[in-house]
Parts: structure tokens; sequence; C-alpha cells
């Protein structure tokens, strides 16, 4: 009995030229993501050594837990720029937005207005990955009622809509765009969540993706994406992400 291991290729080639990686979290010390200032350069060096040189990163916004701001995070970002520079790697594109938690704070916040986006109107959300907030659909409501279109990250991740499949077109039919974790294609986050991955590819409901980097662990784990076979079932939806920067 002969067996044969997935034809991979070289992430360089698996990524597109020009590739955004437009969900990850390599600001320093502000969320649970990169730690240090160091530990963001050497993320993004290693990444550009992947083939990715443009970033719109996207700290959590995340009530009392991280308590983030624009200011903050304009902070922050103007010190991994000036750091990447003093390097000699300021090719590397490296902006940032926010990833907002749909919760009684995200409401507030969304009265107040002045929204980070990904770009344009593009609005990067997340929610509870057990217990999505009762009042979702209207949240995405009054998000898209400000003039905002939101991006769902990750919804290969929910647990809830695993056994509940139809919510997903529940969610494409409010508004929202969805973002894949590429890390989903592996057991990285275990086996329910690679197959409702792949489901969701297949049934053609992603819009964008992104890596969702916080730690060097998450770029071993990358490395097992580039096979011909999660190449074929992204064909359409990774060029999305050029469209970024």
């Amino acid at each position: 009995m002969f067996f044969f291991k997935k034809k991979e290729i070289p992430l360089t080639e698996f990524f597109p030229n020009g590739m955004v990686d437009i969900h990850s979290h390599l600001l320093p010390g502000i969320d649970d993501g990169a730690k240090s200032l160091e530990d963001s350069i050497a993320l993004i060096e290693r990444m550009a050594s992947y083939g990715i040189t443009r970033f719109v990163t996207t700290p959590h916004i995340l009530g009392d837990v991280y308590p983030n701001t624009p200011a903050i995070i304009q902070e922050k970002l103007t010190l991994v720029q000036e750091a990447l520079t003093a390097k000699g790697l300021g090719h590397i594109h490296f902006s940032a937005a926010a990833e907002y938690m749909l919760d009684e704070q995200f409401a507030l916040l969304l009265e107040q207005g002045d929204l980070l986006t990904l770009k344009d109107n593009l609005v990067l959300v997340e929610m509870s990955y057990f217990s999505p907030p009762l009042n979702v659909y209207e949240l995405l409501f009054q998000l898209q009622l400000k003039g905002y279109k939101p991006v769902l990250a990750h919804p290969e991740r929910y647990f809830t809509y695993h056994t509940h499949f139809n919510s997903y077109y529940k969610l494409k039919k409010a508004g929202c765009l969805f973002q894949l974790n590429l890390l989903s294609l592996t057991e990285n986050y275990g086996k329910p969540v690679q197959k409702t991955a792949q489901r969701l590819l297949k049934e053609n409901l992603y819009d964008f993706v992104g890596t969702d980097t916080h730690h060097q662990q998450h770029l071993d784990a990358l490395q097992k994406i580039s096979t011909k076979e999660n190449l074929k079932l992204l064909e359409g939806i990774i060029d999305r992400n050029l469209g970024f920067v």
C-alpha cells in the first residue's frame, strides 16, 4: 500500500504577489498578540519571508479587556512603522484597523462613530465563539445604518453555528462579508472548525482571507496550508485581498 503526502508548494508561490493580510495582531503590547516591539518585527519579518509584505493589522477592541482606542492604535502603529524603516524594511506596507467585539461596548462605540476600517467602510467584527449576542442582527443592522459594511472574522470558529449551518446564510443575507482564517484549513483550531471552513469554502460563502497571526506558533502552523488542494479551495477568494492597500 502506498501513502501519498499532499502536494505542497512554497508559501511564496501560494500567496499572490501583493497579498494583503487583513487580520493579525502585530502591534506590541495592546492585546493577546505581539508582546513587544521586537516581537512585532520578528513576526512581520517572518511573514515577509512567506511572501506577505502588506498588512492591515487588527488589534482587538474588547470592552475592559482590551480597551484600545484609535489614538492608542495609531501610537503603536507609528512605533512599528519607524522600526521597520530603521531596519531597512520600508518596503513593507504596514497599516492598522481593529477587530471589534460585537457586544454592549460596541453599541456605544458605534453610537460615537469613528470606527477604524480595513478600507473604505469595511469594519472587521467578531463575536463570542460559543454564544453570539442575542441582538447580533440588530447590531449588524445599526452598523450598516451608519454607513459601514461588516466583515465577520473567522465565521468557521463560531461553534454555535456548526450545527445550525443555515445561520451562515442568514448572516450573509443580513449584510455580512466573511473572512476566513487561513489556519482554519489546518487542524490548528480543531477538526470541527476545519470541516466547517471547508464547507463554507465549497459553498462559496467567503469573501476574504486573513492569517489572524498572534505569535510564532501560528506562523509555524501556517506553513501547513500551502498545498495544491487548499490553493484550489481558495481560488477566486485569496485574490480579493489584493485590493486592500
